[in-house]
Formats: C-alpha cells, sequence, structure tokens
C-alpha cells in the first residue's frame, strides 16, 4: 500500500466526484500533455485504473471514490471550525492527533486529520481496518472536555448517534450496533476508535470515524454508503440515480459531530438516550454477548444508561456491561426454518456490439461493466477472482451463437440465457411469435416496471433503437425497429456518393451536410418515440399519463432533442442498464416462488 505522487492524487480528487473533466483540464492538474494521460493513469492503484471510463475527450469514474483536494477540504474544514491536515499516507489518524494532544490538549480541540491512506489503522479492541485508496472516509479530530477520562464513558455512543444523525439527511436508515458500530442490518458500515490523553487538568478526547464510502472488496458482511444510497434511490422510484459527493458526507458528519458534542459537553448523554434506543439494532433482542470471539453470556437487550452501559437481562437476573469490553453480534444460533444462504448471480447483457455484466449480492449490483466480444479478458479475470460455487449466471443475449459462445468460454459455470417469454412478472407479451422477439427488448420492459407503474413507451438506443409500448395494466403490445444512429451513417456512406461526412451536431435548420446528417437522424429517432406516445395516449386514454424511460448509450442526446413541451407535458426518464434492471426483477420474482415451493 504506497501512497500516490502528488500529481496523480489531485488528478484522482479531481475525478473523485464520479462527474466528467476534460482531458484538457485534467493534463494540466497532472502536467503533462493531454496524449500522456493514457500512460499516467497506468501509474494508479490497479483496483482504481478500472474505474476510468472514456467519451469524447471526457474521463469519469464509473464510481466516486473518499479522495479529496486539499485546498477544498481545508476550506470544508474552516467553515465548520475546524482546523484541517490532509495526509496522503500516515500510520494513523488518531496518531497525529494524539500527538498533538500530547503536547497541548487546547491545540488538539478541533483539530481534524483526513488521512486516505493508513498503515497502521485500528478499530475498537485492537482489530485492524482493513482499506484501499478511496474505499473509506477516514478521519481524526480532537475534543477537550473538563471531566476526567472515566466520565466519558457515553462518548462513543454520543458520536455514532451525531454519525447516523448525518447519515439519515442523506437519506440512509442506519442502526447502531452497541456502542458505537454503524451498521445497515448485519452489515458493518463504520466504526469509532476513541483514546483520550490527560494532560494539563483536561482530558483530550480524539475521536477516529471510518466509514466505508463503497464496498470494500476484501471485507466480509460489509455495507457501503453509495451501495445504501444507490438502493434508496431505486426504491424511491428516481428518474437517475446519483452519487453522495465525499466531501457532502463529511461536510454533514462535521456539523452534527459538532452540535452533538457541544450539547454533550454541558449536558451529558441523557438528552440523547431516548434517541439512541430508537437507533440502537438490538434493543429488546436476544442476543449472544462475545469476548476473543467466544461466547459469555446470552440474554435480552433492555436498555443503555446515560453513562453508556448496557443492561442485559439474562438467566441470572439483569446484568450492566461496560462499554468496550465485550462485542455484541445477533443470536445467530441456527432455527428449524433458517433460510438459505443468498446467491451471487452474474447477470449478462449480449448486446449486439459489447456485452454488460453486473455482479449481485444480495439483490443489489453496484455497477455494470462492458467490453467489446473481441477482448472479454476483464470478464474471464473478474469470474476467477469473485465467483464462488453459490454463484449463478443468467443473462439475454440478441448477438447471437458465435459471440454467445465466446462469452461461454470465459467463464467456467454454464450460462442461463433467457429468451422472450410469453408472460412473465404479470406482464403478458403480445408479440405474434415469443422466440422471434429481442429478448433485450422483453427485458426492458420488465426492467422498466422499477421506474414507472403507468402506461410507457421503453426506448432503447443501442446499434439499431428500438421504441415498445406496456399499457398501465401490463400488456407489452409490441413495438418499432430502426437502425441506430452509427447504422444509419454507415449507410448514407455506402449508399451515397457524397455523404461519407464526420459527424455534425443537431440543430433545428442545419447549413452543413455533415450537421443536416446528424439533425436528420435525430430527428428520425424523436419522431418514432413521439409517434409511439402517441399511438399508446390514445389506446391509454386522455388525461392518463404515457411515461418514457429511455436507456442506451445516445439517451441523453435523445432527451435532449425532443420538443421542450413534450418534455414538459410527460415524464420522461433515462435509465442506465436497463436490461440488467429487467433480469434482476425476474431472478427476484423467480426465487420468490421457489421460496414458496413445499420443502
Amino acid at each position: 500500500m504506497t501512497a500516490l505522487k502528488l500529481p496523480h492524487s489531485r488528478v484522482l480528487a479531481e475525478l473523485a466526484d464520479g462527474l466528467p473533466q476534460h482531458v484538457s483540464h485534467l493534463a494540466r492538474i497532472a502536467g503533462v500533455k493531454p496524449h500522456q494521460l493514457n500512460g499516467f493513469w497506468q501509474q494508479m492503484p490497479a483496483h482504481i485504473r478500472g474505474l476510468l471510463r472514456q467519451h469524447d475527450g471526457q474521463w469519469r469514474l464509473v464510481r466516486p471514490l473518499a479522495v479529496f483536494d486539499e485546498e477544498a477540504l481545508q476550506r470544508l474544514g474552516a467553515e465548520r471550525g475546524f482546523q484541517t491536515t490532509l495526509k496522503h499516507e500516515c500510520t494513523s489518524s488518531n496518531d497525529e492527533i494524539l500527538n498533538l494532544a500530547r503536547t497541548s490538549p487546547e491545540q488538539a480541540h478541533k483539530s481534524l486529520c483526513v488521512a486516505h491512506l493508513q498503515t497502521k489503522g485500528r478499530g475498537r479492541q485492537g482489530r485492524k481496518w482493513t482499506h484501499r485508496l478511496g474505499e473509506c472516509l477516514m478521519f481524526s479530530f480532537g475534543w477537550v472536555f473538563d471531566k476526567p477520562q472515566h466520565e466519558l464513558g457515553s462518548l462513543a455512543p454520543a458520536v455514532a448517534l451525531a454519525c447516523r444523525r448525518a447519515l439519515a439527511a442523506s437519506g440512509l436508515d442506519i442502526q447502531i450496533k452497541w456502542p458505537n458500530d454503524l451498521v445497515a442490518g448485519r452489515d458493518k458500515l463504520g466504526g469509532i476508535l476513541i483514546e483520550t490523553v490527560r494532560n494539563e487538568g483536561k482530558t483530550a478526547a480524539v475521536i477516529g470515524i471510518g466509514i466505508n464510502f463503497v464496498l470494500p472488496k476484501e471485507v466480509e458482511n460489509a455495507a457501503s454508503v453509495q451501495a445504501l444510497f444507490h438502493n434508496m434511490q431505486l426504491a424511491r422510484g428516481a428518474a437517475s440515480v446519483h452519487c453522495i459527493p465525499v466531501s457532502t458526507l463529511l461536510d454533514k458528519l462535521l456539523g452534527e459531530l459538532d452540535a452533538v458534542l457541544t450539547q454533550y459537553a454541558q449536558n451529558g448523554f441523557a438528552p440523547f438516550l431516548d434517541e439512541y434506543q430508537t437507533a440502537h439494532r438490538d434493543h429488546g433482542k436476544p442476543v449472544l454477548l462475545l469476548r476473543d470471539g467466544q461466547t459469555v453470556n446470552e440474554g435480552t437487550v433492555l436498555s443503555v444508561d446515560a453513562q453508556g452501559a448496557l443492561h442485559l437481562m439474562t438467566a441470572a437476573g439483569e446484568q450492566t456491561v461496560v462499554s468496550g469490553e465485550i462485542s455484541l453480534r445477533p443470536d445467530d444460533t441456527p432455527r428449524a426454518a433458517a433460510p438459505r444462504a443468498p446467491e451471487r448471480l452474474l447477470l449478462l447483457d449480449g448486446g449486439n456490439s459489447q456485452l454488460k455484466w453486473a455482479w449481485v449480492e444480495n439483490g443489489v449490483f453496484n455497477e455494470v461493466t462492458r467490453a467489446p466480444y473481441r477482448d472479454l479478458s476483464r470478464l474471464g479475470e473478474e469470474w476467477a477472482e469473485r465467483s464462488d460455487d453459490r454463484t449463478r449466471i443468467v443473462g439475454c443475449a440478441v448477438c447471437g451463437d458465435l459471440k454467445k459462445a465466446l462469452v461461454e468460454a470465459h467463464l467456467t459455470a454454464p450460462v442461463r440465457w433467457l429468451p422472450s417469454m410469453p408472460q412473465a412478472l404479470g406482464i403478458r407479451n403480445h408479440y405474434r411469435n415469443p422466440a422471434e422477439h429481442g429478448s433485450d427488448r422483453w427485458f426492458n420492459a420488465l426492467g422498466s416496471r422499477r421506474f414507472s407503474q403507468n402506461a410507457c413507451v421503453v426506448v432503447s438506443c443501442g446499434t439499431a433503437v428500438t421504441t415498445d409500448a406496456l399499457t398501465e395494466d401490463n400488456h407489452y403490445l409490441g413495438g418499432t425497429i430502426m437502425p441506430g444512429f452509427h447504422l444509419m451513417k454507415e449507410a448514407l456512406a455506402a449508399k451515397t456518393a457524397n455523404l461519407d461526412r464526420p459527424a455534425g451536431k443537431v440543430y433545428p435548420f442545419p447549413t452543413t451536410t455533415p450537421n443536416a446528417i446528424t439533425s436528420g437522424m435525430m430527428d428520425a429517432v424523436c419522431g418514432a418515440v413521439i409517434m409511439m406516445h402517441g399511438r399508446l395516449q390514445q389506446k391509454t386514454g386522455e388525461g392518463k399519463p404515457v411515461d418514457v424511460i429511455i436507456t442506451g448509450g445516445g439517451a441523453s442526446k435523445v432527451v435532449n432533442a425532443l420538443p421542450k413541451q413534450f418534455v414538459l407535458d410527460n415524464t420522461v426518464k433515462i435509465v442506465d442498464n436497463l436490461v440488467i434492471y429487467g433480469l434482476l426483477n425476474w431472478v427476484a420474482q423467480e426465487q420468490e416462488q421457489t421460496d414458496k415451493l413445499p420443502e
């Protein structure tokens, strides 16, 4: 684990929010020429190199990272009253603040250290904090109290509560596992380590916080901010899924920590008790108490008191457990009707020109990877690295048997290729012969139900452009197929004498041949969308909504080219990877049906 060189850190910080950046801007930051950027990027860590996507002179990362620009970080901290330092690499951010506290508690108070990499990061009870660059938000700060150390037993639960408030402000439903772990169900999102120094009659508490920003690959039973935020948006039917920038998350955390600790210094933990009991995952539940991995007791959680101690009702009566002595886990004793172990899925979308795939764990996927059929080495590498004996492979493909065979050659488990179907998920397929129906169109329709329950036109902009109609009562009526943008351009170049021109731009009244070609192609696609929408609106009835769900590489360009009044009058949503959502919906229904079968 080696820290990045400063130019590489600056470029990574610029890309860390997942938004596109032009190569000329990145080259200036890196101090190289634009054509040297690819070589520059190869010096990034392996787990980061593969996150890069390039398109039309723009670079972006497929997922955000917890990487900061130093000047922006210092401004953010100053706005919250913290003196801030960024360490690209250190032994531990807690060590940095502890050194200040040993010199002078006042120097440590509200001194903030954010670390990109920690060589000796640690958690409670001597556990090691494992991470890779960009995966975790890690920071430590000092807070001085006019109290002896033994009166700060409830500080850790108070800090956990402040972190939970900040995460809740971003829409995340997080619980606390006593005393101070941040969890989502059984999965750990973050932890808190507090160390104290008594000096000059004051107690300097050094508070270290680590939160999984993206899902750490090498840590089991982990949750992450981005995965939880992604799932929350999908559950709310968001038109497009966004990310939380790490700077936004840190700003919310510092604001809540400042407010909670200021009140805690004056009034202790008592004012927070009711809120903590509500947030406590195991309140009122049977639990096992563990020490060094061994069960030492069991009982039912009664409460947490103002000193931060846990009250447990055991067979021998009520017992008080002091913070920091033991670990608490939900009772995992097997039950007679224990649920089966969750599956891991690899979902495949075999398009005409490229393969897309997504890894699904417990019904959730975080990113979709794509590759041309001529080079599927990355698929094979991921399969070797991520699959196990629970992994199932499910996909749909319109690419033909030869390309499907290329895909299967990189996998050591059988692929279940799903065709279009007469009926699925309550949707009836009216295609005359479902065997002739492109499976991508069918799974686009199944996926659209995550984003609209109204009648909707489902548009896919790929090698071909398809527009399909789905009624409000789940009848798939069929749709149209036309050449995609590249096929239209290739046809003009091949079949005409003077129209093999470079790409132009869309204009209302084009005055050059390249612009006329590009505008004509866009008008054709927009016209197909508007015509299908009009037909479905007529069938649905006036006054009832007819939505448009559009997917594929050209989706945003098509939406921008549609008449403004059409977009204002109707719900138009861009959804990436709609086929993957359709496959996920189908697999989920199949699993539910299997679970209902008698044993």
